[in-house]
């Protein structure tokens, strides 16, 4: 018998997406995390919009951020980090995620 872990990202006690890869499963919590923060700010715009409509376009807008951010810069300066290597990323996905809300990624065998 094989086993597979899985990855369930969970919002409000309720499964949202299943990965097999914990760095894709942590990279859609963030998504939506900023998702819901968008969705705040629009509820605070000078527009009205239905709940459904400012959930999707708060999904849209996450999704597309790197459309939102406008053309890349690139400096001409080397950042003084070292860079990533194989055994830093595995150091980085080893260290456990603190949630300070009810959104979770857990790991499912």
């Amino acid at each position: 018998m094989a086993v597979t872990i899985q990855y369930l990202v969970v919002r409000n006690g309720i499964e949202k997406m299943t990965f097999t890869n914990k760095k894709e499963a942590d990279a859609y919590d963030r998504l939506l995390d900023l998702a819901e923060h968008l969705d705040d700010v629009l509820a605070d715009a000078p527009i009205s919009l239905n709940e459904t409509d400012r959930e999707a376009l708060a999904l849209y807008l996450a999704q597309n951020q790197d459309l939102l951010s406008g053309p890349k810069k690139k400096s001409a300066k080397k950042s003084d980090k070292a860079p990533a290597t194989e055994a830093n990323i595995e150091e980085q996905a080893d260290e456990p995620e603190v949630h300070d809300n009810n959104d979770s990624v857990q790991a499912v065998a």
